[in-house]
């Protein structure tokens, strides 16, 4: 089955799986008795009426109108697939509406219009206005799509945007400023070539002319042809951009000669090395076809060592890719009620985007793409996807043009607490699994995967080979594997396939060989004779914590299928702890609204000592120290700050928590504290002001034993529905994770992601 099969396959699985679809209303308020029940309905819901009608502005107050945007198509111009109509359209709405929600914390209806009669189109979306806070116009064809979005602009009081035109257009502004001022040429002399004239690329074009670029040095190509004042075929908005300083004649590839910039917005493959040799020198190539560039990265930077290059893909330098932009732009034209996004507010957006890139980037980012020093150059002109300044800078700076131009009705006045609203509505790292994935796809290692019959980890081995996160090592019998991936159409090309139990090659008894001398070696004091040593190496658990330790492979994932310690043991005796580590851990990860929530020890511990519970927290505080995240420890127990005088759990997290201060006096911790205070900052503000946590929640419970660790952990995920990484194993000198039995395809790949970012620490 090929990678596109497989695709097909799993996002036809994806949206249907459980609840159709991506999205859902979730109630905001409480449900819970009648008495809630008559305040959100009738008759309690009478008064916010009263109030709108008689101020129709509390309408912001009282109703989600200022936080909905309306994600609007007609299907007539949907991706790369044209014009499939409005409800094949459907699911590419539902996930724009994602997006806005897991960025920017803005709720979506998606809207699918059966019209392609422009009056028809705008007198719907009009009649709608005062449902919504915002419009976001969608996949819309060109022509139609200018005249529908300046009717709109004129006819509505609230803000519109069609994102085809404007986002790669902000995004890609951005980029050529920036681009533009590292090899320093002035964008009102560069010639620049456009392939490409429909929506986005005249948008593109006009944002450019508004930076400064001159009409007459820009020269557009649509499919047939230069954009030239002699052609009697030019439809809608491409007369903006005729040019006769070139005859109408003239192919693309005598248009690049001299070039300084040439920006695709076309279709894969137009472009070849000899075309970008011809152009300028510094030359700024933005090849943003997708998913096919109009010339592969690597031709053109082999043509051309002093190019400057951008694409719309994730796997090269300076990605122009939308969700830099939409997201931010209608959070800060939200935030302050505008009437419209206009032109200072687009710009606003290309001049914040711009400026972000040129200052130091955050560590989580430079983690996430395997580097130290991700700086402002050639191969960084545009602000990465998962950075999470992004939303504090980009809404602050749309919402400041919004009130300096006038469109604002509820201007901002204490920025400083704007931006800490907005760093709170969603957790600085919440992105924390795209960051891991990103990460281990910078270097790939090699993640041995212990129970490989099965189908969830097979299917998850060509999800991880796919995304290129990391090398799969199958551990298992050859033939079932081979049987189990046939009957479910996996197709796992050039994977290694290793059967301890049964070694086929001269190379695989080998193996075995060394790995129970090795073994015996090891465990020869502990009571181990040799022959024994040679059945435990034909243990999946225990081969693969060899490869592991001899360098074979570098990192496992097991556990699926066996009960806990079947897989913890091996590690233990095989690898063993790092130095210095006495008891290693095993801690949770769950995805909150707020971000990550890293909970400890959740596996591994009964009943820690207050000296255990203190090496618990350094693990831990070292573990998420990998991610750059800077941990806030909460010790968590029945009582808090002594309440309870005696009590075997409260004295010991009293006493280690005394213990951690002192060996870490710069760490934000503390203890002992019931569960909820580490949440609630408004009651540690009025009683307990001296704590480290009346600033700032907790990222990091520590709990007094397993009982109240494993509960928490299943009870919370079960219940609220968190996505979970884990559990992870902590203080290992080498990475072994333990799958939970039942884990499904992506926490198996979430997992294995997770290991393989580990092996490069």
């Amino acid at each position: 089955m090929s990678k596109e099969t497989n695709l097909k396959a799993e996002a036809l699985h994806y949206h249907a799986k459980g609840r159709p679809g991506k999205i859902e209303v979730i109630p905001s308020k409480e449900t819970a008795n009648q008495r809630d029940l008559s305040l959100a309905y009738s008759p309690g819901v009478a008064e916010p009426c009263l109030a709108i009608a008689a101020n129709p502005d509390d309408v912001y107050k009282y109703t989600a109108k200022g936080n909905l945007v309306a994600v609007i198509s007609n299907g007539t111009a949907v991706l790369g697939l044209g014009d499939i109509g409005p409800a094949a359209g459907k699911p590419v709405m539902e996930g724009k509406g994602l997006l806005f929600k897991i960025y920017a914390d803005i709720d979506v209806f998606d809207i699918e219009l059966d019209t392609k009669d422009v009056d028809e189109f705008v007198r719907t979306v009009k009649i709608l206005e005062p449902t919504f806070g915002g419009i976001n116009l969608e996949d819309v064809s060109a022509p139609e799509c200018f005249e529908i979005e300046e009717r709109l602009k004129k006819e509505l009081s609230i803000p519109i945007m069609h994102d085809d035109q404007h986002g790669t257009a902000i995004i890609s502004a951005a980029a050529l400023l920036n681009a533009l001022e590292l090899v320093n040429k002035d964008i009102a002399k560069v010639k620049i070539v456009i392939n490409g004239a429909g929506a986005s690329a005249i948008s593109c074009t006009r944002l450019y002319c508004a930076l400064g670029a001159s009409k007459e040095n820009v020269f557009m190509f649509d499919s047939k042809g230069l954009i030239h004042p002699s052609r009697t075929n030019l439809d809608g908005k491409k007369i903006e951009f005729i040019n006769d300083a070139l005859p109408v004649e003239t192919s693309l590839a005598d248009a690049m000669k001299g070039a300084d910039v040439f920006v695709g917005l076309s279709k894969g493959n137009i472009l070849n090395g000899d075309m970008v040799k011809g152009m300028a020198h510094d030359c700024i190539v933005f090849a943003m076809a997708n998913p096919t560039p109009e010339i592969s990265y690597e031709e053109a930077t082999e043509a051309r060592p002093d190019i400057i290059m951008a694409t719309g893909r994730s796997d090269y330098p300076n990605q122009v890719n939308n969700v830099l932009g939409f997201p931010y732009i209608f959070r800060g034209a939200l935030d302050v009620r505008a009437s419209a996004i206009n032109e200072e507010m687009k710009l606003a957006a290309v001049r914040a985007l711009a400026d972000l890139a040129k200052k130091p980037v955050p560590d989580i980012v430079n983690m996430a793409y395997n580097t130290s020093n991700l700086v402002y150059g050639r191969d960084y002109i545009i602000p990465k996807p998962v950075d999470p300044r992004l939303l504090t800078t980009v809404a602050p700076a749309v919402a400041k043009a919004a009130i300096d131009s006038g469109v604002a009705k509820m201007p901002i006045t204490d920025w400083e607490a704007y931006e800490i609203q907005l760093s709170r509505r969603l957790g600085l790292d919440n992105n924390l699994t795209r960051v891991i994935q990103t990460k281990a796809r910078q270097n790939k290692k090699r993640v041995v995967f212990g129970e490989a019959e099965n189908v969830s980890m097979l299917k998850a081995a060509r999800v991880v080979i796919e995304e290129g996160i990391a090398i799969p090592i199958l551990l298992g019998d050859v033939d079932n594997i081979h049987k189990i991936m046939a009957e479910n159409q996996i197709e796992l090309p050039g994977v290694q396939i290793i059967d301890p139990t049964k070694p086929g090659s001269v190379e695989d008894k080998e193996r075995l060989t060394r790995y129970a001398d090795l073994y015996h070696e090891q465990r020869k004091r502990k009571g181990v004779i040799r022959v024994e040593a040679s059945q435990v190496m034909r243990r999946k658990n225990y081969f693969g914590s060899m490869m592991v330790e001899t360098g074979e492979a570098d990192a496992m994932i097991s556990g699926l299928g066996r009960k806990y310690p079947d897989t913890i043991r091996p590690a233990l005796r095989i690898i063993g702890p790092k130095p210095g580590v006495s008891r290693v851990a095993g801690m949770y990860i769950l995805m909150s609204r707020f971000g990550p929530l890293f909970l400890a020890d959740t596996t591994i511990n009964f009943n820690p000592t207050a000296e255990e519970i203190v090496e618990i927290a350094e693990l831990t505080a070292d573990e998420i120290g990998k991610f750059n995240i800077k941990p806030r420890i909460a010790l968590l127990t029945y009582s808090s700050f002594g309440s309870v005088p005696h009590g075997t759990d409260a004295e010991k997290m009293r006493k280690a928590t005394t213990m951690l201060k002192e060996k870490h006096p710069n760490w934000i911790i503390d203890g002992e504290m019931q569960a909820h205070l580490a949440f609630d900052t408004e009651i540690m503000k009025q009683y307990y002001s001296f704590s480290d946590m009346s600033e700032g929640r907790a990222n990091v419970l520590i709990f007094p034993n397993l009982s109240a660790s494993n509960i928490a952990y299943n009870l919370v995920k079960e219940v609220a529905g968190i996505e979970k990484i884990g559990p992870v194993i902590m203080g290992l000198n080498k990475p072994v994770h333990v799958l939970q039995l039942g884990a499904s395809v992506r926490e198996i790949v979430d997992m294995a992601a997770l290991a393989a970012a580990d092996a490069q620490v």
